[in-house]
């Protein structure tokens, strides 16, 4: 009798705890989410309103080699110089460009401090816990998205479109039609701030998406910098330092732009024996690929500027294809990557990277990638240390 009893006891407690179970589960969830919204409504909402918009890029605008402080030489002129089958050093492009309100009729002043972004879009700051609203338009002709890196967001913020098994709301934000609007909303979450072995704040980057290869050869590309939660100034920008660069290392192709043609029918002396002869022709070909820095060649790049004993953190971006591997070298300073010393990192397409400088050495000094065949090209900068 006592067993039966015991087995009856045990079967009414097993039911008790089986019944307590989902509920304890239930608790948890409900603990996870609130703490997830606790997070983000720790923050605030950063509003950006940006447009796709269409320009004439002046690779090199001073008309000069600034790294040799003279004019451009036979072999540099395979990129620079315009002609009667050559395009030269001006190309229609496109580019990411911020705006006062969503009238978009007011072009945001950029500030001096980056005053060197360049072809680059503005930047898209968020502390952890914010959540980071886009309002943008597309003010070019053809189809563009704004996709970002390392920030959440949900499928109707994605700005990429592939079969994903969405439809409806959950795709109007794949692809842009010329003229078009959409609103991209974006979660800086604990894990889009830097991790344990990173300063207070990191690089991410945007980019349009529906044709991801012509659309960021066309200039569609900008820094998205997040701030770990409670390092950051108002602004969004980290409390530890004293001035920050963001520099992209790419081999524009302008070959396989949105605008080839266009940049072929205006720039060019023989539009049409272009078109007909010389679009597969290996020289047209090279001559059309720009080693830049920022949308700059040939130490064009305006802007990098410090003074000594600053606290300066650089943000480095690299895009592009297989010839695409870049290894930034600071002359001058070193800088500290991941907790090592070094005056040179190394980038691979898509890379982001964020390294700190403590610039000790006064003087104007040389940036540029130490790959030969970019160095020939022109992938080079000056930047300026004053006391």
């Amino acid at each position: 009798m006592h067993r039966v009893q015991s087995l009856l006891h045990r079967r009414r407690l097993g039911r008790r705890q089986g019944a307590l179970v989902p509920w304890f589960l239930t608790m948890v969830v409900i603990g996870s989410l609130l703490a997830w919204g606790t997070q983000v409504l720790a923050g605030q909402t950063r509003a950006y309103y940006i447009a796709a918009v269409e320009l004439d890029w002046d690779y090199a605008p001073t008309g000069i080699n600034q790294i040799g402080g003279s004019a451009f030489s036979a072999s540099e002129n395979i990129w620079v110089q315009s002609g009667t089958e050559r395009i030269g050093k001006v190309y229609r492009k496109a580019a990411y460009r911020e705006y006062t309100d969503g009238t978009f009729t007011t072009p945001k002043v950029v500030e001096s401090r980056w005053q060197h972004l360049g072809i680059l879009g503005p930047v898209i700051r968020g502390e952890v816990g914010d959540t980071i609203q886009v309002i943008f338009k597309n003010m070019t002709s053809f189809p563009n998205s704004m996709h970002p890196h390392g920030v959440f967001y949900r499928k109707d913020s994605e700005g990429a479109p592939y079969n994903d098994g969405t439809s409806g709301s959950d795709k109007a934000d794949d692809v842009v039609l010329p003229g078009g609007t959409h609103t991209y909303t974006w979660l800086a979450l604990e894990r889009s701030g830097p991790g344990p072995m990173d300063g207070s704040s990191i690089l991410w980057m945007y980019h349009s998406h529906p044709d991801e290869p012509k659309d960021t050869n066309t200039g569609l590309v900008g820094p998205l910098i997040i701030t770990r939660q409670g390092s950051a100034n108002p602004d969004g920008s980290p409390k530890d330092i004293d001035r920050e660069f963001v520099t992209m290392f790419t081999n524009f192709d302008e070959n396989v732009s949105h605008y080839l043609l266009a940049n072929i029918d205006r720039f060019t002396g023989r539009p049409a024996k272009v078109r007909a002869r010389l679009l597969g022709d290996p020289d047209f070909v090279e001559s059309n690929i720009m080693a830049s820095i920022n949308g700059f060649a040939f130490g064009n790049l305006p802007g990098l500027t410090m003074r000594l004993g600053e606290r300066v953190r650089w943000y480095l971006i690299s895009i592009g294809t297989e010839v695409d591997l870049h290894t930034p070298h600071w002359h001058g300073q070193t800088v500290l990557s991941m907790g090592r010393r070094t005056d040179m990192v190394e980038l691979l397409p898509g890379s982001m990277m964020t390294v700190d400088m403590a610039p000790d050495n006064p003087g104007t000094w040389l940036y540029h990638c130490h790959v030969n065949d970019h160095i020939v090209a022109g992938m080079m900068a000056l930047f300026t240390v004053t006391e």
